[in-house]
């Protein structure tokens, strides 16, 4: 195991949803915090190979510095946003990854033994993967097309990470969490994932005194979903024990149906109301659950909060946070 401590580390999306969580990890793992560099958007627009340079050239006072790279910024949503960008997300998140990564190299941090450490997706899964989702079929078939775009850019960092290994000696580590949430998600009803589009259309809803909510496709489709501390419990593992980008799934193993997800969120909201599903809209990919054996083999790392445990303290933090 790799220790931490000492290491200066760039965490680009530490200012996000999952990087604050991981920032936490890093300093109780002993990193000070005067060790840790999160670029900003509005100083660095990481999509711009000019500025993923000037990144590694100031990040911890010059150029040669930098001994880890956490890989957390994405540009990334829900089925309709990806519906609306595939090609601003495809650029975006294989832009960023290929001047970080490329810099990474010309900052000289394979000689001194750095490692980059990138998060994937699991979108990047064929559509119709066998369940539970095992890291060997990353390459069986198309992802689901709705965020194929997304998903495919994704990979696309992993084969580089791969190639830069093999010709630079580059270490790096690759994970695919399955979906977040938690405190401090994306609670924006067209950009947002499904569990907190669903948590405010409940809350406000019942707010309102609303008869009923409408919600996306049929049901019928499966998720597993991840609480944002596990996952960053299993990205700060990654970047202490991997040294290659074997891929490794991040994921709780269980599976639910969205309409159950749906009762659920709702009965926990205390909405009573009647649930609609708009079948002209989109149900996304039709199963979602993750093998999660290389996970617990090669990090000795497996998910704690329980689902329901993790939506009660995702729904009141909402509460908090506006007043309800």
């Amino acid at each position: 195991m790799s220790d931490l401590r000492g290491k200066r580390i760039i965490v680009t999306g530490g200012a996000g949803f999952v990087g604050r969580v991981v920032l936490r990890r890093l300093m109780d793992l002993g990193v000070s915090e005067q060790a840790i560099f999160v670029p900003r958007r509005r100083e660095f627009d990481l999509t711009r190979e000019a500025d993923a340079r000037r990144l590694y050239a100031e990040a911890f006072g010059g150029p040669g510095r930098t001994d880890m790279v956490i890989h957390l910024a994405a540009e990334v949503g829900g089925i309709g946003a990806n519906r609306d960008n595939p090609g601003r997300y495809f650029f975006a998140n294989m832009a960023m990854a290929l001047h970080l990564i490329e810099g990474a190299r010309l900052d000289g941090m394979a000689e001194r033994g750095g490692r980059f450490v990138q998060v994937g997706t699991i979108c990047a899964y064929p559509k119709f993967t066998p369940v539970p989702f095992r890291e060997e079929e990353l390459w069986n078939g198309y992802p689901e097309e709705t965020n194929a775009p997304y998903g495919v850019a994704k990979k696309a960092a992993w084969q580089m990470l791969d190639a830069y290994r093999q010709q630079y000696g580059l270490k790096s580590a690759y994970v695919l969490p399955v979906n977040l949430y938690g405190p401090h998600d994306n609670f924006d009803l067209h950009t947002s994932h499904v569990i907190p589009a669903l948590i405010r259309k409940c809350l406000e809803a019942r707010a309102a005194g609303a008869e009923k909510i409408v919600c996306w496709g049929t049901g019928s489709a499966s998720r597993e979903f991840l609480y944002v501390d596990d996952v960053a419990d299993g990205i700060v593992r990654a970047a202490e024990v991997m040294d290659e980008p074997t891929p490794i799934n991040l994921g709780a193993s269980f599976e639910v149906k969205i309409k159950d997800l749906v009762e659920t969120i709702a009965r926990l909201c205390g909405f009573e109301g009647y649930i609609e599903w708009d079948t002209t809209k989109p149900d996304g990919q039709p199963r979602r659950c993750l093998d999660c054996t290389r996970a617990e083999k090669l990090l000795g790392w497996k998910a704690r909060v329980g689902f329901e445990e993790g939506l009660r303290r995702t729904i009141e933090w909402y509460k908090r946070e506006r007043g309800l």
